[in-house]
Protein backbone atom coordinates (compact mmCIF):
# COMPACT_ATOMS: atom_id res chain seq x y z
CA UNK A 1 0.00 0.00 0.00
CA UNK A 2 2.86 2.36 1.10
CA UNK A 3 4.04 1.91 -2.67
CA UNK A 4 0.70 3.62 -3.84
CA UNK A 5 0.90 6.98 -2.20
CA UNK A 6 3.58 8.38 -4.01
CA UNK A 7 1.38 6.88 -7.30
CA UNK A 8 -1.40 8.54 -6.28
CA UNK A 9 0.29 12.09 -5.33
CA UNK A 10 2.40 12.11 -8.22
CA UNK A 11 -1.03 12.01 -10.18
CA UNK A 12 -4.15 14.98 -10.17
CA UNK A 13 -7.41 13.92 -10.70
CA UNK A 14 -7.14 15.59 -14.68
CA UNK A 15 -4.56 12.68 -15.21
CA UNK A 16 -6.67 9.76 -13.85
CA UNK A 17 -9.47 11.34 -15.55
CA UNK A 18 -7.61 11.71 -19.01
CA UNK A 19 -6.29 8.24 -18.33
CA UNK A 20 -9.66 6.68 -17.81
CA UNK A 21 -11.13 8.67 -20.99
CA UNK A 22 -8.04 7.54 -23.10
CA UNK A 23 -8.52 3.88 -21.81
CA UNK A 24 -12.28 4.07 -22.53
CA UNK A 25 -11.98 5.67 -26.00
CA UNK A 26 -9.23 3.17 -26.97
CA UNK A 27 -12.00 0.34 -26.05
CA UNK A 28 -14.72 1.78 -27.94
CA UNK A 29 -12.24 2.02 -31.06
CA UNK A 30 -11.04 -1.37 -30.61
CA UNK A 31 -14.77 -3.29 -30.10
CA UNK A 32 -16.10 -0.90 -33.24
CA UNK A 33 -12.74 -1.49 -35.41
CA UNK A 34 -12.88 -5.80 -34.44
CA UNK A 35 -16.63 -5.66 -35.04
CA UNK A 36 -17.04 -3.58 -38.48
CA UNK A 37 -13.43 -5.81 -39.75
CA UNK A 38 -15.16 -9.24 -38.61
CA UNK A 39 -18.36 -8.46 -40.50
CA UNK A 40 -16.41 -7.04 -43.45
CA UNK A 41 -14.23 -10.56 -43.84
CA UNK A 42 -17.26 -12.39 -43.05
CA UNK A 43 -18.77 -11.32 -46.20
CA UNK A 44 -15.46 -11.67 -48.18
CA UNK A 45 -14.88 -14.97 -46.63
CA UNK A 46 -18.45 -16.36 -47.82
CA UNK A 47 -17.86 -14.99 -51.57
CA UNK A 48 -14.66 -16.75 -52.06
CA UNK A 49 -12.09 -20.27 -52.08
CA UNK A 50 -9.51 -19.13 -50.15
CA UNK A 51 -8.38 -20.09 -46.67
CA UNK A 52 -6.50 -16.84 -45.92
CA UNK A 53 -9.82 -14.67 -45.01
CA UNK A 54 -11.22 -17.70 -43.20
CA UNK A 55 -8.58 -18.32 -41.36
CA UNK A 56 -8.16 -14.08 -40.15
CA UNK A 57 -12.09 -14.72 -39.11
CA UNK A 58 -11.14 -17.61 -36.69
CA UNK A 59 -8.50 -15.61 -35.53
CA UNK A 60 -10.21 -12.31 -34.55
CA UNK A 61 -12.94 -14.09 -33.59
CA UNK A 62 -10.61 -15.75 -31.12
CA UNK A 63 -9.80 -12.16 -29.48
CA UNK A 64 -10.70 -12.06 -26.50
CA UNK A 65 -12.21 -8.91 -24.51
CA UNK A 66 -10.60 -8.89 -21.52
CA UNK A 67 -7.35 -8.85 -23.48
CA UNK A 68 -9.02 -5.74 -25.47
CA UNK A 69 -9.53 -4.21 -21.93
CA UNK A 70 -5.88 -4.83 -20.67
CA UNK A 71 -4.10 -3.38 -23.79
CA UNK A 72 -6.33 -0.21 -23.68
CA UNK A 73 -5.77 0.04 -19.58
CA UNK A 74 -1.97 -0.05 -20.45
CA UNK A 75 -2.59 2.60 -23.00
CA UNK A 76 -3.83 4.92 -21.03
CA UNK A 77 -1.44 4.48 -17.81
CA UNK A 78 0.78 6.23 -19.98
CA UNK A 79 -1.08 9.54 -18.99
CA UNK A 80 0.14 8.79 -15.22
CA UNK A 81 3.37 9.01 -13.47
CA UNK A 82 4.25 5.98 -12.70
CA UNK A 83 6.98 4.92 -10.04
CA UNK A 84 9.53 2.03 -10.98
CA UNK A 85 8.17 -1.08 -9.29
CA UNK A 86 4.16 -0.05 -10.20
CA UNK A 87 5.62 0.56 -13.93
CA UNK A 88 7.35 -3.12 -14.03
CA UNK A 89 3.96 -4.68 -12.65
CA UNK A 90 2.13 -3.00 -15.37
CA UNK A 91 4.80 -4.17 -17.79
CA UNK A 92 4.53 -7.72 -16.66
CA UNK A 93 0.38 -7.99 -16.35
CA UNK A 94 0.56 -7.07 -20.02
CA UNK A 95 2.61 -9.04 -21.63
CA UNK A 96 0.91 -12.05 -19.63
CA UNK A 97 -2.01 -11.12 -21.35
CA UNK A 98 -0.21 -11.12 -24.27
CA UNK A 99 1.19 -14.10 -23.81
CA UNK A 100 -2.21 -15.45 -23.14
CA UNK A 101 -4.13 -14.02 -26.45
CA UNK A 102 -1.13 -15.16 -27.99
CA UNK A 103 -1.79 -19.07 -26.63
CA UNK A 104 -5.99 -18.49 -27.90
CA UNK A 105 -4.84 -17.64 -30.97
CA UNK A 106 -2.59 -20.83 -31.78
CA UNK A 107 -5.39 -22.47 -30.43
CA UNK A 108 -7.76 -21.66 -32.92
CA UNK A 109 -5.23 -21.35 -35.78
CA UNK A 110 -4.82 -25.38 -34.49
CA UNK A 111 -8.19 -26.26 -34.95
CA UNK A 112 -8.91 -24.23 -37.99
CA UNK A 113 -5.63 -26.19 -39.78
CA UNK A 114 -6.93 -29.29 -38.09
CA UNK A 115 -10.31 -29.52 -39.43
CA UNK A 116 -9.17 -28.51 -42.88
CA UNK A 117 -6.74 -31.04 -43.19
CA UNK A 118 -8.56 -33.97 -41.85
CA UNK A 119 -11.72 -32.75 -43.75
CA UNK A 120 -13.60 -35.36 -46.06
CA UNK A 121 -16.85 -35.87 -47.88
CA UNK A 122 -16.36 -39.61 -47.98
CA UNK A 123 -19.15 -41.15 -44.79
CA UNK A 124 -16.59 -44.00 -44.52
CA UNK A 125 -13.70 -42.02 -44.12
CA UNK A 126 -15.44 -39.50 -41.72
CA UNK A 127 -14.92 -41.55 -38.29
CA UNK A 128 -10.98 -42.15 -39.16
CA UNK A 129 -10.33 -39.08 -39.78
CA UNK A 130 -12.39 -37.43 -36.27
CA UNK A 131 -10.68 -39.66 -34.32
CA UNK A 132 -7.36 -38.70 -35.78
CA UNK A 133 -7.97 -34.79 -35.09
CA UNK A 134 -8.94 -35.66 -31.90
CA UNK A 135 -6.05 -37.59 -31.05
CA UNK A 136 -3.62 -35.05 -32.42
CA UNK A 137 -5.22 -31.84 -31.18
CA UNK A 138 -5.39 -33.16 -27.52
CA UNK A 139 -2.00 -34.27 -27.57
CA UNK A 140 -0.85 -30.94 -29.60
CA UNK A 141 -3.20 -28.37 -26.91
CA UNK A 142 -1.38 -30.22 -23.99
CA UNK A 143 2.29 -29.06 -25.47
CA UNK A 144 0.86 -25.14 -26.80
CA UNK A 145 -0.65 -24.45 -22.69
CA UNK A 146 2.42 -25.96 -21.04
CA UNK A 147 4.30 -24.23 -23.09
CA UNK A 148 2.01 -20.81 -22.34
CA UNK A 149 2.84 -21.87 -18.67
CA UNK A 150 6.02 -22.03 -18.78
CA UNK A 151 6.27 -18.30 -20.45
CA UNK A 152 3.74 -16.87 -17.79
CA UNK A 153 5.73 -18.20 -15.21
CA UNK A 154 8.77 -16.77 -16.67
CA UNK A 155 7.00 -13.54 -16.87
CA UNK A 156 6.59 -13.86 -13.19
CA UNK A 157 9.91 -13.60 -12.64
CA UNK A 158 9.96 -17.22 -11.95
CA UNK A 159 13.20 -19.50 -12.39
CA UNK A 160 11.62 -21.82 -15.02
CA UNK A 161 14.46 -23.64 -15.73
CA UNK A 162 15.22 -24.78 -12.18
CA UNK A 163 11.83 -25.62 -12.31
CA UNK A 164 12.06 -27.97 -15.99
CA UNK A 165 14.65 -29.66 -14.24
CA UNK A 166 13.15 -30.30 -11.28
CA UNK A 167 10.18 -31.31 -12.93
CA UNK A 168 11.75 -33.43 -15.00
CA UNK A 169 13.43 -35.39 -12.21
CA UNK A 170 10.49 -36.06 -10.86
CA UNK A 171 8.96 -36.74 -13.95
CA UNK A 172 11.15 -40.00 -14.21
CA UNK A 173 9.72 -41.38 -10.99
CA UNK A 174 5.63 -40.39 -11.56
CA UNK A 175 6.52 -42.19 -15.33
CA UNK A 176 7.59 -45.12 -13.47
CA UNK A 177 4.50 -45.38 -11.35
CA UNK A 178 2.34 -44.82 -14.39
CA UNK A 179 3.90 -46.42 -17.09
CA UNK A 180 0.77 -48.68 -17.80
CA UNK A 181 -1.14 -45.57 -18.57
CA UNK A 182 1.14 -44.00 -20.25
CA UNK A 183 1.66 -47.08 -22.15
CA UNK A 184 -2.04 -47.05 -23.21
CA UNK A 185 -1.93 -42.99 -23.85
CA UNK A 186 1.53 -43.82 -26.57
CA UNK A 187 -0.76 -46.84 -28.12
CA UNK A 188 -3.79 -44.47 -28.28
CA UNK A 189 -1.99 -41.95 -30.39
CA UNK A 190 -0.26 -44.92 -32.44
CA UNK A 191 -4.15 -46.05 -33.25
CA UNK A 192 -5.17 -42.82 -33.92
CA UNK A 193 -1.95 -42.31 -36.33
CA UNK A 194 -1.52 -45.90 -38.18
CA UNK A 195 -5.26 -46.57 -37.29
CA UNK A 196 -5.50 -50.44 -37.65
CA UNK A 197 -9.44 -49.39 -37.11
CA UNK A 198 -11.97 -46.37 -36.93
CA UNK A 199 -15.16 -45.95 -35.01
CA UNK A 200 -17.42 -47.97 -36.91
CA UNK A 201 -15.24 -51.02 -37.87
CA UNK A 202 -16.43 -54.31 -37.12
CA UNK A 203 -13.52 -55.90 -35.75
CA UNK A 204 -12.69 -59.59 -34.27
CA UNK A 205 -10.15 -59.77 -31.24
CA UNK A 206 -9.42 -62.51 -30.11
CA UNK A 207 -12.67 -64.50 -29.27
CA UNK A 208 -14.48 -60.97 -28.83
CA UNK A 209 -16.11 -59.13 -31.91
CA UNK A 210 -18.46 -56.20 -32.13
CA UNK A 211 -18.46 -52.52 -33.53
CA UNK A 212 -15.79 -49.78 -32.48
CA UNK A 213 -17.81 -47.69 -30.67
CA UNK A 214 -15.28 -45.04 -28.97
CA UNK A 215 -11.19 -44.59 -29.07
CA UNK A 216 -10.40 -43.09 -26.14
CA UNK A 217 -6.89 -42.15 -23.72
CA UNK A 218 -6.83 -45.53 -22.11
CA UNK A 219 -9.23 -47.48 -23.70
CA UNK A 220 -11.01 -48.56 -26.36
CA UNK A 221 -15.08 -50.20 -26.17
CA UNK A 222 -17.02 -52.29 -28.77
CA UNK A 223 -20.34 -52.54 -28.66
CA UNK A 224 -20.60 -56.64 -29.52
CA UNK A 225 -23.72 -58.56 -31.31
CA UNK A 226 -25.15 -59.45 -28.31
CA UNK A 227 -25.13 -55.88 -27.33
CA UNK A 228 -23.27 -55.48 -24.25
CA UNK A 229 -20.36 -53.25 -24.35
CA UNK A 230 -16.62 -54.58 -24.03
CA UNK A 231 -13.36 -52.59 -23.54
CA UNK A 232 -10.28 -53.13 -24.02
CA UNK A 233 -6.97 -51.63 -22.87
CA UNK A 234 -5.46 -49.57 -25.71
CA UNK A 235 -1.71 -51.00 -25.05
CA UNK A 236 -3.50 -54.85 -24.47
CA UNK A 237 -5.23 -54.27 -27.34
CA UNK A 238 -2.43 -53.28 -30.04
CA UNK A 239 -1.04 -56.05 -28.56
CA UNK A 240 -3.47 -58.59 -29.91
CA UNK A 241 -4.36 -60.28 -33.51
CA UNK A 242 -7.19 -57.72 -35.03
CA UNK A 243 -9.13 -59.11 -37.83
CA UNK A 244 -10.88 -56.06 -39.41
CA UNK A 245 -13.75 -57.41 -41.32
CA UNK A 246 -15.24 -53.43 -42.64
CA UNK A 247 -11.76 -53.09 -44.83
CA UNK A 248 -13.18 -55.80 -46.81
CA UNK A 249 -13.54 -55.44 -50.34
CA UNK A 250 -15.12 -58.52 -51.02
CA UNK A 251 -16.00 -61.40 -49.26
CA UNK A 252 -15.11 -65.01 -49.87
CA UNK A 253 -17.86 -67.93 -48.82
CA UNK A 254 -16.85 -70.93 -48.65
CA UNK A 255 -19.23 -74.17 -47.77
CA UNK A 256 -19.62 -78.35 -48.02
CA UNK A 257 -21.94 -80.70 -49.10
CA UNK A 258 -22.50 -84.19 -49.07
CA UNK A 259 -24.78 -87.08 -51.23
CA UNK A 260 -25.67 -90.61 -50.70
CA UNK A 261 -22.72 -93.33 -51.76
CA UNK A 262 -25.70 -94.49 -54.32
CA UNK A 263 -26.14 -91.66 -55.91
CA UNK A 264 -24.98 -92.37 -59.78
CA UNK A 265 -21.25 -91.16 -61.10
CA UNK A 266 -24.15 -89.28 -64.17
CA UNK A 267 -25.73 -86.99 -61.26
CA UNK A 268 -21.87 -86.96 -59.51
CA UNK A 269 -21.02 -85.36 -62.35
CA UNK A 270 -23.58 -82.94 -62.86
CA UNK A 271 -23.48 -81.41 -59.37
CA UNK A 272 -21.12 -79.22 -59.85
CA UNK A 273 -23.32 -77.05 -62.99
CA UNK A 274 -26.13 -77.04 -60.39
CA UNK A 275 -24.41 -75.47 -58.18
CA UNK A 276 -22.65 -73.07 -60.39
CA UNK A 277 -26.35 -72.17 -61.89
CA UNK A 278 -27.78 -71.71 -57.77
CA UNK A 279 -24.85 -69.28 -57.32
CA UNK A 280 -24.85 -67.40 -60.71
CA UNK A 281 -28.67 -66.56 -60.14
CA UNK A 282 -27.68 -64.70 -57.42
CA UNK A 283 -26.56 -60.74 -57.77
CA UNK A 284 -23.40 -59.40 -56.17
CA UNK A 285 -21.79 -62.64 -56.52
CA UNK A 286 -18.79 -64.03 -58.84
CA UNK A 287 -18.81 -68.09 -58.82
CA UNK A 288 -15.35 -69.88 -58.26
CA UNK A 289 -15.27 -73.40 -58.15
CA UNK A 290 -17.27 -76.41 -56.83
CA UNK A 291 -15.60 -79.54 -56.64
CA UNK A 292 -16.15 -83.63 -55.93
CA UNK A 293 -13.42 -83.23 -53.01
CA UNK A 294 -13.35 -86.44 -51.21
CA UNK A 295 -14.89 -89.88 -49.94
CA UNK A 296 -16.39 -88.89 -46.45
CA UNK A 297 -17.18 -91.61 -43.72
CA UNK A 298 -21.23 -91.29 -44.74
CA UNK A 299 -21.02 -89.24 -47.85
CA UNK A 300 -19.24 -88.19 -50.84
CA UNK A 301 -18.52 -84.69 -50.46
CA UNK A 302 -18.10 -82.13 -52.76
CA UNK A 303 -16.38 -78.47 -51.82
CA UNK A 304 -18.06 -74.92 -53.22
CA UNK A 305 -16.66 -71.14 -53.09
CA UNK A 306 -17.74 -67.88 -54.64
CA UNK A 307 -17.16 -63.62 -53.83
CA UNK A 308 -19.80 -61.91 -52.42
CA UNK A 309 -18.96 -58.25 -54.00
CA UNK A 310 -20.16 -56.58 -51.18
CA UNK A 311 -18.71 -57.44 -47.36
CA UNK A 312 -22.03 -56.73 -45.33
CA UNK A 313 -22.65 -59.89 -43.55
CA UNK A 314 -26.06 -59.67 -43.49
CA UNK A 315 -26.05 -59.52 -47.11
CA UNK A 316 -23.68 -62.81 -47.75
CA UNK A 317 -26.48 -64.33 -44.99
CA UNK A 318 -29.22 -63.88 -47.52
CA UNK A 319 -27.63 -64.73 -50.39
CA UNK A 320 -26.52 -67.83 -48.72
CA UNK A 321 -29.75 -68.86 -47.76
CA UNK A 322 -31.21 -68.03 -51.12
CA UNK A 323 -27.99 -70.59 -52.53
CA UNK A 324 -29.02 -73.27 -50.09
CA UNK A 325 -32.93 -73.24 -51.38
CA UNK A 326 -31.73 -73.50 -55.21
CA UNK A 327 -29.56 -76.31 -54.22
CA UNK A 328 -32.44 -78.25 -51.69
CA UNK A 329 -35.12 -77.84 -55.18
CA UNK A 330 -33.08 -78.72 -57.73
CA UNK A 331 -31.80 -82.21 -56.20
CA UNK A 332 -35.12 -82.93 -55.10
CA UNK A 333 -36.44 -82.57 -58.50
CA UNK A 334 -33.45 -84.95 -60.17
CA UNK A 335 -33.60 -87.18 -57.29
CA UNK A 336 -30.09 -86.71 -55.08
CA UNK A 337 -30.31 -86.72 -51.93
CA UNK A 338 -28.07 -84.76 -49.16
CA UNK A 339 -26.36 -86.97 -46.82
CA UNK A 340 -26.41 -87.27 -42.97
CA UNK A 341 -24.23 -88.83 -40.70
CA UNK A 342 -25.23 -92.85 -41.18
CA UNK A 343 -23.06 -95.94 -40.35
CA UNK A 344 -24.29 -99.70 -42.42
CA UNK A 345 -23.59 -102.76 -39.78
CA UNK A 346 -23.07 -106.03 -41.40
CA UNK A 347 -23.60 -109.12 -39.29
CA UNK A 348 -21.95 -112.20 -40.18
CA UNK A 349 -24.01 -115.56 -39.71
CA UNK A 350 -22.57 -118.76 -38.37
CA UNK A 351 -23.24 -121.64 -40.68
CA UNK A 352 -26.24 -123.80 -39.50
CA UNK A 353 -23.50 -127.35 -39.33
CA UNK A 354 -20.99 -127.05 -36.12
CA UNK A 355 -17.61 -128.57 -35.51
CA UNK A 356 -18.35 -130.88 -33.05
CA UNK A 357 -16.52 -130.15 -29.41
CA UNK A 358 -14.62 -132.39 -26.59
CA UNK A 359 -17.93 -132.48 -24.89
CA UNK A 360 -19.72 -133.87 -28.08
CA UNK A 361 -17.55 -136.67 -28.52
CA UNK A 362 -17.23 -137.70 -24.76
CA UNK A 363 -21.71 -137.90 -25.00
CA UNK A 364 -21.62 -139.27 -27.76
CA UNK A 365 -18.74 -141.06 -28.80
CA UNK A 366 -15.62 -140.59 -31.97
CA UNK A 367 -18.43 -142.10 -34.42
CA UNK A 368 -21.49 -139.75 -32.89
CA UNK A 369 -24.79 -140.89 -31.32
Amino acid sequence: MNNLYPFIDKNSLEDFALAILVALGCMLIAILTQRIVLRHLNVIAQSTHTLIDDFLVEILTSTKPLILVGACLYVGTHFLTLSAGIEKLVGRAVVGLLILQAGFWAHRALNFWLQRRFATDNPTEMGSRAMTRGMISFVVRIALWVLVTLMLLDNMGLNVTALVTSLGIGGIAVALAVQNILGDLFASLSISIDQPFVIGDFIIVDELMGTVEHVGLKTTRIRSLGGEQIIFSNNDLLKSRIRNYKRMQERRAVFAIGVTYDTPPEQLEAIPKLIRAAIEEQNKVRFDRAHFKSFGASSLDFEVAYYLLNPDFNLYMDIQQAINLNLTRSFKERGIQFAFPTQTLHIAREPLHRHKTALDVARCGPHGA
